[in-house]
């Protein structure tokens, strides 16, 4: 179980340290650490971040980013993979380090001399040729594939059709399938939102059914598109314009229930469940209620849609029980909306907005008791503060 980490330019070792243990906590085996070619602060973040991760008993790969700035000539590849091969943080798989990508299939051929340097184990995201195009040009230099297609188009709920279809494509060889909470960028060279909503507990049961070789989250620290699940930290790198939609919108909640969702992964089978919880998220205002400042529904390069269609106006959430129970959410001083978890383990749904405005309260009760305290969660308002929608998720939980 891995989680991709970038944007690291302004840590220091205790960033690492404090990372590492929460992603230890939260059952993460391994970071992929994402580099860009040509960036200054590579050599000084990877030392800090392979000393901390020996220190504390965790495992580490490199991902090399093609697309930030351009692509990686093949000697400094080989001079990094031979530089952490040595470390007893290094993942590897029967022997060789486990490396991966963000695109770059036109230096695909560089991979040749790559694996005939240093042993690897070679998982690229190539996801732009697409499962046909990777199987027929791309397979025999691989050891498998990594799927950067993890949010839907439109207004749509994602499916794991495309998880199945790279699986498909690499054969006997090994999948990495893709889960991401969210999707949101307001930023000059990025402007769009794709649907989240339901999707962080509805991929955990698409990767029960694909039963990937691997599973990477998509990010740990991506602030710009809104789909980070570490803490906002002084250290945190939120690029230039993003702080109007991630001040104040912490995402940590959304690790509350990942031992869990592993746990299942890993066994296959749904695990006991031990400690009682819940998590929530949702928008902060109706969406249709303020400017939707520029932001499209779809990316680019996919069928324009109006960003209003795409988003749901609900409060999201998932409880964790052993037994069932009821599950009630509140908005503001409106009656609640009680729903039932009819069986142990994670009961998933949503309750509309429908108008009403104020703070967001979740009890879990079973016979007439408190299952857990009262979840409270920042008010929603009938417009947003600064007129311009924000389409990033707030997210609060029990812990």
């Amino acid at each position: 179980m891995f989680l991709q980490v970038g944007n690291t330019f302004a840590y220091g070792p205790s960033d690492w340290e404090n990372d590492i243990n929460l992603a230890k906590a939260a059952g993460i085996d391994a970071f992929a650490l994402n580099i860009a070619a040509q960036t200054d602060y590579n050599d000084a973040q990877l030392n800090n971040a392979y000393r901390a991760a020996e220190s504390l008993g965790f495992k580490l790969f490199l991902s090399f980013d093609y697309a930030a700035q351009g692509p990686w000539s093949s000697s400094a590849v080989i001079n990094l993979l031979q530089r952490y091969a040595g470390s007893p943080a290094q993942f590897k798989v029967n022997g060789a380090s486990f490396v991966s990508t963000f695109e770059g299939p036109d230096n695909s051929d560089d991979w040749r001399t790559i694996r005939a340097s240093v042993p690897i184990f070679f998982l690229p995201d190539w996801t732009s040729k697409g499962p046909d195009g990777f199987r027929t040009t791309k397979l025999d230099v691989v050891d498998g594939a990594f799927s950067w297609d993890a949010w839907p188009q439109g207004a749509t709920d994602k499916t794991d059709e495309s998880d199945k279809l790279w699986k498909a494509a690499v054969g006997s060889k090994a999948y990495m399938m893709p889960v991401s909470p969210w999707f949101y960028a307001n930023l000059p060279d990025k402007n769009w939102v794709w649907r989240g909503d339901d999707m962080w507990h509805e991929r955990w049961q698409q990767v029960l059914e694909v039963q990937p070789n691997f599973v990477e989250i998509i990010t740990w620290n991506d602030y710009g598109e809104s789909h980070y699940i570490g803490p906002i930290t002084g250290a945190s790198g939120i690029p230039d314009g993003a702080h109007k939609y991630v001040d104040n919108m912490a995402h940590d909640h959304w690790r509350d229930l990942l031992p869990y969702y592993i746990a299942a992964y890993k066994s296959g089978s749904s695990p006991a469940v031990t400690t009682e919880k819940a998590q929530l998220w949702y928008r902060l205002s109706p969406a249709a209620a303020g400017s939707n400042g520029g932001t499209a529904g779809n990316a680019p390069w996919e069928p324009p849609t109006d960003a209003n269609a795409v988003v749901q106006d609900k409060v999201f959430f998932t409880a964790l029980v052993k037994a069932p129970s009821t599950v009630s959410v509140k908005i503001g001083n409106n009656a609640a909306d009680s729903l039932q978890a009819t069986s142990p383990g994670p009961f998933h749904s949503s309750v509309p907005f429908n108008g009403r405005t104020g703070a967001v309260t979740l009890t879990i009760s079973r016979d007439g008791q408190a299952v857990i305290p009262a979840v409270t969660g920042a008010a929603i308002a009938a417009s947003p503060p600064n007129g311009v929608t924000n389409y990033n998720a707030w997210v609060g939980g029990s812990g």
